[in-house]
């Protein structure tokens, strides 16, 4: 009997952000606009990357819009 096991996860950076006008939705605190780095791995070895901006609440870390 043969097992095959992936393991694959995803890793997010905050590579920088600043500040933004405006409020969380969820939980009223202030938000900010992040550079987001997405590294996906396969067995601890990164294999794909994706860069991104978000914009996220800076006390919860809710995303509350993504620009791909």
């Amino acid at each position: 009997m043969v097992f095959f096991c992936f393991l694959v996860d995803q890793r997010r950076k905050i590579r920088r952000s600043k500040p933004v006008a405006g409020s969380c939705s969820r939980c009223g605190r202030g938000a900010s606009v992040a550079d987001m780095r997405t590294a996906t791995r396969f067995c601890c070895i990164p294999f794909y990357w994706k860069s991104w901006k978000a914009i996220m609440c800076t006390f919860c870390g809710a995303i509350l819009k993504s620009y791909r």
